[in-house]
């Protein structure tokens, strides 16, 4: 029947969720740190009255549930992922990670998520042009610059140009999302002050992007050039822009696509760099920040969106190659 393949995919999708989630519980278990712990002694060090410090951990602990054996705590993991309920931040209690990772997703995404569509999108279309026989020059000689950008991380290049368009010249902010004394509101000001802080850390990603997309389109595209529909189309008479678009870039997209859906994985591995780099008020920083502080809690939440994330990009790839290409039905 033909719903029972997307029934196999739905159930193997909760099972990658699962599997992973249980990855993600026992990882941050692995740091010999005790967050509480440690934050209730930088508190001490900073001058705070405790007198029963190992009384105040113990009651911390309980109230996070860390006294718990670690498969009751697993249990009770796994009971807030169904129920939605991700708990309170240790370093910002009583902060609620949901509220944490709300506030924060649409930084994310307005930025990492954004800028990766862009680069996607113009490294694709330079890639096909370059393998294209009937390109301008001038594209030939475009790819070679973003291939030696490329080759640096999202970070280093982030650190140049904070240096060269924020110390320097002072064209850009040095780091936030937006001005110090700014008021978020839907205004015109505060969305320019935004997209102001914002194009800085873009830019890096795009830059760093862009080749690495042009040279896995670049091979696809001269495959697909060789083969017999190719030759045929051109026999036919059909135009070279329809040519190029219906028969070549449609035909090397998929590999493209599916790579972009694993991509979506690395968006926020990319987010935490760039956003610790340029003070970026996203996810990234709010997963290093937990890192730092080994906030259980806040790490479980921000890694289950990413989880979450690539498991759907991946089930939708399943779905829409057939649409994509016909031939995957086969």
């Amino acid at each position: 029947m033909p719903w029972v393949p997307i029934v196999k995919r739905v159930i193997m999708l909760f099972v990658v969720i699962i599997a992973a989630a249980s990855i993600n519980f026992v990882l941050p278990k692995l740091a010999p740190k005790n967050p509480v712990e440690d934050k209730i002694m930088e508190h001490a060090e900073n001058g705070a009255q405790m007198n029963d410090i190992s009384g105040l951990v113990a009651a911390y602990n309980e109230k996070f549930g860390l006294d718990k054996p670690i498969m009751v705590q697993y249990f009770n993991y796994l009971e807030g992922l169904a129920t939605f309920d991700l708990g309170y931040s240790i370093t910002f209690y009583p902060t609620k990670v949901s509220d944490m990772i709300l506030n924060a997703l649409p930084w994310t995404i307005g930025l990492v998520f954004t800028s990766t569509i862009i680069a996607f999108l113009l490294g694709s279309v330079l890639g096909a042009l370059v393998a294209w026989r009937n390109s301008a020059r001038i594209i030939k000689y475009l790819v070679p610059g973003f291939m030696v950008l490329a080759a640096l991380p999202y970070y280093l290049l982030g650190l140049v140009m904070i240096y060269l368009f924020a110390f320097i010249w002072r064209i850009f902010p040095l780091s936030g999302g937006y001005s110090m004394f700014a008021i978020p509101s839907m205004d015109w000001s505060y969305i320019a002050d935004v997209l102001h802080h914002s194009l800085l850390p873009a830019l890096s990603i795009v830059l760093t992007s862009v080749g690495t997309w042009a040279l896995a389109m670049r091979g696809m595209m001269v495959t697909v050039q060789g083969e017999d529909y190719m030759v045929y189309a051109e026999a036919n008479g059909i135009g070279p822009v329809r040519r190029f678009l219906g028969y070549g870039v449609r035909n090397a997209m998929l590999p493209q696509i599916t790579t972009l859906a694993l991509h979506i994985g690395h968006i926020a591995g990319g987010a935490v760099l760039v956003e610790r780099v340029f003070g970026y008020p996203g996810l990234g920083m709010v997963l290093f920040q937990a890192i730092e502080g080994a906030d259980y809690f806040v790490i479980y939440g921000v890694v289950l969106m990413i989880i979450v994330m690539v498991a759907l990009a991946m089930f939708l790839m399943d779905l829409l190659g057939p649409v994509i290409d016909p031939r995957v039905k086969l």
